[in-house]
């Protein structure tokens, strides 16, 4: 979906045609698979970060274009909304002093951004949903010009017969929204994470991938409010899996394939199943016709682009052009800072290299159901969250966290030989976070319980403490 496409409208005839293409590529990546032709490079790691542009008054400010004209920075690029920017940086191989480099490459696009948005009189910010939005900012007139975003936004209304979309969360209060366009995903900022994988251990990758996500948003959360409503302390799961609400064939809007979703089970025997399911289960949204060969997979992979699995699998090229696999992890929230940001993707990484070389795949001992039930609840619940692990106990996210996953993290990026100093550094801020129960969920909700439900002048406290550079388990509340 980062790619631009020609037009915003569409034949009958551009999606037989667009459907044919995608089963030719589709059968074309079923030989890919056979002949393990995927390239053997693995263990580096990338980024993406989304953020938020804000004003004195810490509202939305819907100026992208004018940011990243100011800007010049062909890595930072405009989000759907003009109130939003994506942050890339180069990917990394996981070894040695990688995280710090991935700290210092991200804090350096940083200060160029903060700076452009200072001289437009802007401000900067990394959360995953703003507190301060207002439902009738998420309207067309602040989605971004780009043709891709519109085109989205009328199939997906198309899909539900101009029937409107519905949010209805259920959290520490209770929110009950109807609104006509696709501009709620909007809201939702993430850190997404991504792990360029073997073919011979994608399998296991890719179920790791969903085992890990429930401790991963747990002590990652940073988005309770939404519209003035304190809802999950990762709102932004309800919220994106509700803001583009269309499913799979045959009416099965309502039903178990949703467009953003955890998932249908884990895979058995290949990650080629995730692109069968996209062929044979979703819906074309976006039938852009490609004409540069079946070999670049480009039908499947933007199909696959509007198919938001939280841990998605991607097909990419190699700078000689050889294809290769990739785990896009879509869980994580952005901010609260820098550091934090980066001692999350150390977790992800960690867990992830020690789940796959475990000797017994963790899928085995751990049901999909049990995995999918883990990950609502830590979104719900945060750090407080009961969940059941691979030993079948079942114990607070929080526990689980100190006593079997941060070391357990510390052994699998010792695997991949990634500097000690780094190590210590940033899984001892995930351990001081849990030590003290502060996310940034938890922060933000303990300045309104102190303060009231003045939203502004939290961001405000937030944005302040944000650009310290200080992890949030330090921060204070006056």
């Amino acid at each position: 979906m980062g790619q631009e496409i020609e037009a915003v409208r569409f034949t009958p005839d551009d999606f037989v045609e667009y459907a044919d293409r995608l089963r030719a590529e589709t059968a074309l990546l079923d030989e890919w698979f056979t002949a393990d032709i995927f390239s053997p490079r693995d263990r580096m790691g990338g980024f993406e970060l989304e953020a938020w542009l804000i004003d004195s008054l810490a509202r939305p400010a819907p100026l992208n274009e004018t940011f990243l004209k100011q800007l010049d920075n062909p890595l930072v690029v405009p989000e759907l909304a003009r109130f939003n920017v994506e942050l890339n940086d180069h990917p990394q191989h996981l070894w040695g002093s990688a995280l710090s480099r991935f700290e210092a490459s991200l804090g350096a696009t940083w200060q160029q951004c903060r700076q452009a948005a200072a001289d437009l009189q802007l401000r900067l910010l990394m959360i995953g949903i703003l507190p301060t939005l207002k439902e009738t900012e998420l309207s067309q007139a602040n989605m971004s010009d780009l043709k891709r975003y519109r085109a989205l936004n009328e199939q997906i209304l198309r899909l539900r017969e101009g029937r409107p979309l519905e949010l209805d969360i259920n959290g520490r209060e209770h929110l009950r929204v109807a609104h006509n366009n696709v501009m709620l995903e909007a809201a939702t900022t993430s850190f997404q994470l991504h792990l360029k994988i073997h073919p011979r251990v994608a399998r296991r990758a890719y179920n790791a991938a969903m085992i890990v996500s429930a401790p991963l948003v747990a002590v990652a959360a940073n988005s309770p409010y939404l519209f003035g409503h304190d809802l999950w302390s990762e709102t932004r799961i309800p919220l994106f899996e509700q803001s583009v609400a269309v499913g799979g064939f045959a009416g099965a809007s309502h039903g178990p394939m949703r467009r953003v979703t955890f998932g249908s089970g884990y895979v058995r025997h290949s990650i080629f199943e995730c692109f069968v399911e996209n062929e044979q289960h979703y819906p074309l949204l976006l039938p852009m016709q490609f004409h540069d060969g079946l070999e670049q997979m480009s039908h499947v992979r933007l199909h696959n682009g509007t198919i938001w699995r939280w841990n998605r699998p991607l097909i990419g090229f190699d700078y000689d052009g050889i294809p290769h696999l990739r785990i896009e992890h879509r869980v994580i929230p952005g901010g609260p800072t820098i550091v934090d940001m980066i001692a999350n993707a150390a977790m992800f990484y960690g867990l992830m290299q020690a789940l796959m070389s475990a000797e017994v795949p963790p899928e085995q001992q751990l049901p999909f159901a049990v995995a999918r039930d883990n990950f609502y609840a830590a979104a719900q619940h945060g750090l407080d969250a009961h969940v059941t692990w691979l030993d079948d106990q079942r114990s607070t996210v929080r526990q689980l966290l100190l006593e079997q996953l941060v070391p357990m993290a510390r052994r699998g990026l010792e695997q991949l030989e990634i500097d000690r100093d780094d190590i210590n550094r940033y899984l001892g801020i995930i351990e001081a976070r849990v030590r003290s129960g502060q996310t940034g969920t938890v922060w933000q909700r303990t300045y309104v319980e102190r303060h009231g439900d003045d939203l502004a002048a939290m961001t405000n406290a937030y944005y302040a403490h944000q650009e310290t550079g200080a992890p949030v388990h330090e921060w204070e509340i006056s």
